[in-house]
């Protein structure tokens, strides 16, 4: 964790004095690309040791596969060698390691590697093998057209910027970011004429950088005050279980779930915060016209805590990995998208019995909450207080059905989990089969359709 930070933090002003004095008006492509790579690697090696070779072999295998292999398969073949590889690592991991002896865990950012290279793989495929109506919108803007020099691959792999804590980004926003293009191009997309401007105007990122580090550092304060008192294994301690009634286990289940949850904030505001320092991650101009630096945030703190729907507080969370599973699975699966996306997400994530147990759950709360929203909503709008009480109702129920959904995921093992569960009466399970069982299912236009089907596949997010 020390060296996790100290990378980090490093990264952070490599960022600032890499966008400064090698910004594209500086430097050239080629000298951008090196020094974020070489960067990159020193702080692999330095933050996981020897451990770090397991990133060097899956990026070169790939490296061959992608200049070896046909287009029509080469995204198949990079699928294959790279989760293969992630998954026997997860499996040593458990099984040779005994899930907790290895000091550093290599695995976070070989997972983020994992998705870059199969979105790269995918983005190729799309660009080189594919015909451009074949493809949807999203699929046409993000092909790749050439195969990339080993420099960019490295480079868009291995970045000092996203090689410690991610997120993935797609390759050629990362191309563009490097040859000097990518805010020019959001820039573009809004008449400055209209607005006054004689000119194209010059974001700086470190407003924006500013306000993540704050984020980050309340983070961290709540992660050494909270998440230390407040573990997740109490809620099945024999003690707490035999002198705490029902209702109280429920809240000291929202308490110590609410206690994991700042070092992701950390980690992942923190990540956020290095790759817009380096002067990536620019989005555009929102309705207010403010300049906004959210291309690669992974969560929305604010719509987290205050979601009234599951799908409101998993489309919030983890928000680029939810992206990565619906290019390079929901969008190609050719039949069961959303059981097959449920099913990478799983082994991406890893082999651990609890994040089976938190994936499945979370397939049934998901279904059961999208019968009550169609069947109850629209009998509480009619007045603001009926909507009021709605909300708070299902501010409550959503924060609970995420506390039991999650907790098998911070617990790992079969063990506790079917304890925690017994414990609690395994109300949720019930109340959402009971659910499924009387509501009934609604017509729903195709419009809801394609809405509900994006909520099921963003259900599979965690980490």
């Amino acid at each position: 964790q020390i060296n996790f930070v100290a990378c980090q933090l490093f990264a952070l002003l490599a960022a600032f004095w890499f966008r400064i004095y090698l910004s594209p008006s500086h430097a050239s492509s080629a000298v951008r690309h090196a020094f974020a790579t070489v960067f990159g690697v020193y702080f692999a090696v330095f933050c996981f040791g020897w451990y770090s070779i397991h990133l060097f072999v899956l990026v070169m295998m790939n490296y061959g596969i992608m200049n070896m292999a046909s287009i029509p398969n080469i995204h198949r073949y990079s699928f294959v060698v790279a989760m293969g590889y992630l998954t026997l690592c997860h499996i040593s991991r458990i099984y040779i390691f005994h899930y907790g002896i290895l000091t550093t865990d290599f695995s976070g950012p070989l997972m983020i590697i994992t998705q870059k290279i199969t979105t790269l793989a995918c983005q190729l495929h799309d660009g080189i093998g594919r015909q451009a109506e074949e493809l949807t919108a999203e699929q046409n803007r993000l092909a790749v057209k050439s195969r990339p020099s080993l420099l960019e691959y490295l480079s868009y792999l291995l970045n000092f910027m996203s090689i410690i804590a991610g997120p993935c980004s797609n390759y050629k926003d990362y191309i563009a970011f490097i040859e000097g293009r990518h805010v020019h191009m959001k820039l573009l997309e809004v008449n400055w004429k209209q607005k006054g401007y004689d000119r194209l105007p010059d974001p700086s990122p470190t407003g924006a950088v500013m306000y993540k580090l704050c984020i980050t550092l309340v983070s961290l304060i709540l992660f050494l005050t909270l998440t230390k008192n407040f573990p997740m294994a109490y809620i099945i301690d024999n003690e707490f279980l035999d002198r705490t009634p029902f209702l109280s286990r429920l809240g000291y289940l929202y308490v110590v779930t609410q206690a994991a949850k700042p070092k992701y904030y950390f980690a992942w505001t923190l990540a956020d915060a290095v790759n817009n320092a380096a002067g990536y991650g620019f989005s555009g101009v929102d309705e207010r016209g403010t300049f906004r630096w959210d291309l690669l945030s992974n969560l929305n703190i604010w719509n987290i805590e205050t979601a009234t729907s599951f799908k409101m507080y998993i489309e919030n969370w983890n928000i680029q990995t939810a992206a990565w599973l619906k290019r390079v699975c929901y969008d190609r699966a050719p039949w069961y998208p959303t059981a097959l996306t449920f099913i990478l997400s799983a082994l991406w994530h890893g082999i651990y019995p609890g994040y089976y147990f938190t994936f499945l759950t979370g397939i049934l709360i998901t279904l059961a909450a999208r019968a009550i929203r169609n069947n109850c909503r629209h009998y509480f709008l009619s007045s603001v207080p009926l909507k009021i009480a709605y909300d708070v109702v299902t501010w409550v129920v959503t924060q609970l059905a995420v506390c039991y959904t999650v907790a098998p995921f911070v617990m790992l093992a079969v063990e506790p989990t079917i304890k925690f569960y017994k414990s609690v009466y395994f109300h949720m399970h019930i109340l959402s089969i009971l659910v499924l069982l009387l509501l009934p299912i609604r017509p729903q236009t195709p419009s809801v359709r394609r809405a509900q089907n994006q909520a099921m596949l963003n259900s599979i997010k965690s980490k």
